[in-house]
Order: structure tokens, then sequence, then C-alpha cells
């Protein structure tokens, strides 16, 4: 049996435009919010394909495909890149830099694969675009910015996204993710964890090096705290309650023989249950504070980064989606898989006007596997490189699927 997204698909002449604007966006990454250059070829790309269009949440760009009466529906990619040296090797690779909210300049890779997701979701709009008598109804499209520091979805929703462009009845969104290509993970329920992120000061005293006896020692102070962080989830937490903690960065001093006045580290912390996330945090706070306490150092500053949502797959909308997905890609290339501890924004969207999400993970190694030294590089590694054609063939077939099992005649 062959559905109507199967027979759905890009030309060898739009493939090959598809696959060189890929390569581009690749070579030409953007920090979080700053996706100006991205956001306009964005734009480029929906005027060349007549698809109305506005910038939303400073660096996001909405597209609104209208074709007559139906259900509207709504789709999300990211765009943004990651501070990240590319170490791929590829023709391609991005050798562009960017600067950091605190002026530090980076490397910049898509070393997440959002360049995927807005080529696959071009390459889908301009399927359905050019196939206007296969549907009806409404395709919001969303180009959203900053995911990596869960700003850009937050931002859209401050800029009037959906008081702006038509509200859908369900918001879909996908990522690709090292696993064969042309394959989808898809859960029900809870997909990605709760995150939140802190930045910790602890305050200390100067000395010499030679005079301790002088000094609140901030790095000695901030060591413990790190160990001791790290039995809150071994040691507070009950076993079958899941979280992460995870102290990223760690600075302080700027000579060996001098006791700096302070340090400075920042936790990442993972959580799928509000209750636990309450008792992690709480937990922190707690040891942080404590610390200070016996070494008699001025109580700590503990920033809020920022926070990302828990993201949830309706129960409800996630069978048809399986379905339109099976059908598209095979049954066997379609697997149910458990909640992940990565973190998305995604869920803002939806969550905003109560409609229901729903998103999956589609397949970016190549189907024979990965064939250099090593494990298969994963997300945000700066060997990790999608494979460009099934990658991008998965991920506009999946988006084409799943949109016209909504919008389809």
């Amino acid at each position: 049996m062959t559905s109507t997204a199967t027979a759905l698909q890009l030309d060898s002449e739009q493939t090959t435009k598809l696959h060189n604007l890929y390569r581009h966006l690749h070579a030409h990454p953007e920090l979080s919010m700053q996706e100006f250059a991205t956001a306009s070829l964005i734009e480029k790309q929906l005027d060349g394909l007549g698809i109305e269009h506005f910038r939303c949440g400073g660096t996001g760009v909405v597209g609104i495909l209208r074709n007559g009466d139906g259900p509207v529906v709504a789709f999300r990619a990211d765009s943004d890149g990651l501070p990240i040296e590319e170490a791929t090797g590829l023709d391609y690779a991005s050798t562009d830099t960017g600067t950091l909210p605190d002026g530090t300049v980076v490397p910049v890779m898509h070393g997440c694969g959002h360049d995927t997701h807005v080529a696959s979701l071009l390459g889908a709009a301009e399927v359905l675009a050019g196939s206007l008598d296969a549907w009806s109804g409404t395709l919001v499209l969303i180009f959203q910015p900053g995911e990596e520091t869960a700003a850009g979805a937050l931002a859209m929703l401050d800029d009037g996204l959906w008081d702006r462009a038509p509200r859908p009845e369900v918001v879909f969104g996908q990522h690709v993710m090292p696993r064969p290509v042309g394959t989808v993970a898809i859960s029900s329920g809870p997909v990605a964890a709760m995150a939140d992120s802190l930045r910790v000061t602890v305050h200390g005293q100067q000395s010499h090096g030679s005079q301790p006896q002088d000094s609140i020692d901030p790095i000695v102070m901030a060591a413990h705290m790190v160990t001791r962080l790290q039995g809150i989830v071994s040691r507070e937490l009950d076993p079958r309650k899941s979280a992460v903690v995870t102290v990223g960065t760690f600075h302080a001093g700027l000579k060996e023989n001098i006791i700096p006045a302070s340090a400075e580290f920042t936790l990442n912390i993972r959580t799928f249950d509000q209750d636990v996330r309450g008792q992690v945090l709480a937990a922190v706070r707690r040891i942080i504070e404590a610390e200070a306490v016996a070494s008699g150092a001025p109580k700590p500053t503990i920033e809020e980064m920022y926070r990302f949502p828990q993201c949830f797959n309706d129960p409800d909308a996630v069978p048809s989606v399986i379905g339109a997905l099976r059908l598209a890609l095979g049954d066997e290339a379609v697997e149910i898989t458990p909640p992940m501890m990565g973190s998305e924004d995604f869920g803002h969207l939806g969550t905003a006007i109560g409609a229901p999400s729903v998103f999956w993970m589609f397949g970016g190694t190549p189907a024979a596997g990965h064939e250099g030294p090593g494990p298969t590089p994963v997300n945000h590694s700066p060997f990790f490189a999608p494979e460009l054609e099934g990658s991008l063939a998965g991920g506009v077939s999946a988006a084409v699927a799943v949109l016209l099992s909504r919008l389809g005649n």
C-alpha cells in the first residue's frame, strides 16, 4: 500500500537544491538568539515558495501556508548552533565564530543537527506548497531560535506568536539523532526531561598561598560542594525516581600562589517529576549554603541561568502520528522508546495555548552504521555529522507524512 505522503516527495532538482541549502546552513551556524543570517535565508526560501511569513522573537521566522478550509497545524524546527569547534573534516564544515553574551569569541558548529531540522522543514514545505490538491487547511511553519538556551520558544510567545499566527489544533516537531537513517523513535507521555541550569558564585577571602590561615579558600569550599552535590541522587532520592546533577564548569583564580576571593561553577539538573525537581533543587541550595557556613564564608550567590520545561507527547495524539510514520517509513522503522534525559523548550509552544504536542526523533546515522573509529558521535560532539542525503530524506518524509495525517484529503 502506498500512502499519499510516500507519493509526495521532492524531485531530483529540488533535492539537489535542498542538499546545497543544508551544506550552507551547516557551514554557517549562529549562536542562540543571534541567528540573523539564518533567519534571512529562511525568509528567502519562503519567498521562493510563495509562503507568507513574519519575524517573531527577534531571530525567529514564522511561515503561514494557507490552502483553503481545514485544520490548522503547526510544525517547529529550531535553528541555533553551539559554541563547539567542528572536527568532522567535512568539506562544508564550519569555520565560523560567534560572540557569547560575556564577549568571548568562540567557534560555532551545528553540533546538534538544527541545520537538518531547518532544511527538513523547508523541504516539507516545498512538497506541500507544490501539492495543494492533496491537502487542505493551514500549516504554520515555526523556525525557532535559541533552543539551546531555552530562550527561543518563550521569546516567540512573548512576541505574540499565537496572536499573529493562526492557532493550531496540534504542534509537531522532530529532532535528528544518532540512529539509522530512515528510522524514527517516538514516546507517548514524557519525551524529554525538565532541566534547570544554575550559576553558583562562592565567596571567600583572598590571601597569599603561603598564608592560608588568612584566607577563606573558595576553591576548597567549592570542591566540597561539587563532591557533596553528587550525593543527592545516590543518597537522597528514591532509587525509583530519575534525576541527574551535573557540574559542567568550574572557574577560580589567576595564579597558583594566590588563594582567590571567589570561585564559580555551573550546574545542570534534569528531572521528569515536579516533586523530584523541587526536592533536588532544595537539596542543591541546602548543600551549597551549608558548606559555606562550615567554612565561615559569606552566603554563596545562586543564579538561575535558564530552565527547560518537560517535553510531553499527548497520548491521544501519538497513535495517529505513529500510524502515519509507519505507513510512510515501514512498520519496523518506527520504534516506541522510553523518555530521554535530554531537554527541549518545544513544549512551551503548545502549552501556551492548550494545544497538544507530538515530538519524535529521526535517524541521522548511515543505515550501515558508523564507519569511523570509536563510538557513533552523539549530539553536541565536535564530530557530530548527520549523513546528509539519508537524514534529510528521512526528515522530510517524516514531516510530510505526519502533516498529511492531519491535513491530507
